[in-house]
């Protein structure tokens, strides 16, 4: 049976959606390491006690894949000395879809017209495949790899907007390549559902008291198995497997990727 991922709690409660990777069993019978590599949303609120918490956690470098606007208006906050690199996945994208519909809860007729009629998931498959193949995402998920494969940007934090999709896709690709079965990367990724849905009850009221359904927001707050699995579609029919898509496609070396695998795992 796999471990369960570690979970930092409430003294970080500011900071939705955020876990450590570690604790999930390999294949081969290791074990992803703890307290190394962490996944979380915007850090933007990050303040306090909780910005005490999180200073506890040893975060050397932090990775933002947001897009330029996103992080203009919801800059990171973040411990003094903590290293941060801007790898934006979306910047190729000419409509983003996965960060622009985080604002979609405030006009109920355009979420109608957008995501109604089971549209929302057409529109997230895309955006999926998108983050595999898209230039700018192929360059930063590159740059976040390469990042975490060094000793000195160890232990890591990567995130987007809501820690979801571009952030979902980095943890699932990682995990795969490190050797967790793909059940359990899946599982993984939905735990956003129960990290993250509960926070957004008010907005989902707020949304029904415009007139709008809550059910269209869904898709846009949380995660579907069918998002990550056409990503991971999309990976296997260009690249084979992990592997390629990280050698073909990020255009990272063999040392690299055997690098994350010894910094990762252990057992």
């Amino acid at each position: 049976m796999a471990g369960e991922p570690t979970r930092p709690g409430a003294p970080i409660a500011l900071v939705q959606n955020m876990r450590d990777l570690g604790g999930w069993e390999t294949r081969e019978g290791g074990c992803v390491r703890r307290r190394l590599i962490y996944r979380s949303s915007a850090l933007d609120k990050l303040e306090g006690k909780s910005e005490d918490a999180f200073a506890g956690l040893g975060i050397r470098f932090i990775y933002d894949l947001r897009v330029e606007v996103e992080r203009e208006q919801r800059p990171d906050r973040f411990p003094s000395g903590t290293g941060y690199v801007v790898a934006d996945v979306l910047k190729d994208s000419p409509d983003a879809a996965p960060a622009q519909l985080m604002n979609i809860h405030s006009d109920p007729k355009m979420a109608e017209e957008m995501l109604g009629g089971g549209k929302a998931v057409s529109l997230f498959e895309g955006g999926y495949r998108a983050i595999v193949t898209l230039p700018s995402a192929t360059a930063a998920y590159k740059i976040l790899f390469s990042g975490l494969a060094r000793d000195e940007h160890r232990p890591g934090l990567f995130h987007c907007t809501g820690g979801k999709d571009r952030t979902g896709w980095a943890a699932a690709s990682l995990l795969t390549l490190l050797g967790v079965s793909d059940e359990d990367v899946m599982r993984e990724y939905l735990l956003t559902n129960e990290q993250l849905l509960p926070a957004c009850k008010p907005l989902f009221d707020q949304f029904a008291a415009m007139g709008g359904d809550p059910e269209l927001l869904m898709p846009v707050f949380g995660v579907q198995k069918e998002f990550l699995q056409a990503a991971l579609d999309e990976m296997r029919s260009r690249y084979g497997n992990i592997e390629g898509y990280f050698t073909e496609g990020l255009g990272l070396d063999a040392d690299v990727l055997q690098s994350l695998r010894d910094a990762y795992i252990e057992g």
